[in-house]
């Protein structure tokens, strides 16, 4: 029930710091719900990625003015709990999330997410999130072709 915070540091070498982290650089928005109950977007840096498990948009969730300091091609929403449950039959939405941040940010490839979750869970676990992934993914990239169009119009 309990507001839940967990870090991550990617980089390509060895991470020694072991502190919470301060000023993130990308935020995975699991709970949609938590937006104006705390402060998720503490400390988030000016550049930074936000991805929201959440169907509905930016505007829509009641946060345009305060995002609208951030890059756009930086933000994402996306259902990432009903493709959990089209292609996991659960509501498990993290490894579409994870494949969404990878399509937002670049930082990591949907090869190097459908591996991990192939070596983490058996056949029978991972070929749905695979496919909830690779769903994200898509459904992100082409998220980002129009914004792009948009801002070249």
């Amino acid at each position: 029930g309990a507001p839940v915070v967990a870090f991550c540091r990617i980089d390509d070498g060895p991470i020694r710091l072991r502190e919470p982290v301060m000023a993130p650089d990308a935020l995975i928005i699991q709970d949609p719900t938590l937006l104006h109950q705390v402060d998720v977007f503490g400390g988030l840096v000016p550049d930074g990625y936000v991805v929201i498990n959440t169907a509905r948009s930016f505007e829509e969730l009641g946060l345009s003015e305060f995002l609208a300091g951030f890059r756009r091609e930086r933000l994402c929403t996306m259902a990432a709990t009903e493709l959990a449950l089209k292609h996991v039959g659960r509501p498990v939405p993290n490894a579409a999330l994870l494949a969404a941040f990878a399509a937002v940010s670049g930082r990591i490839s949907l090869d190097s997410v459908n591996a991990a979750i192939r070596d983490r869970f058996p056949a029978r676990i991972a070929d749905g999130n695979v496919a909830a992934a690779t769903e994200a993914y898509e459904f992100v990239q082409r998220g980002l072709q129009e914004v792009a169009h948009a801002e070249a119009d």
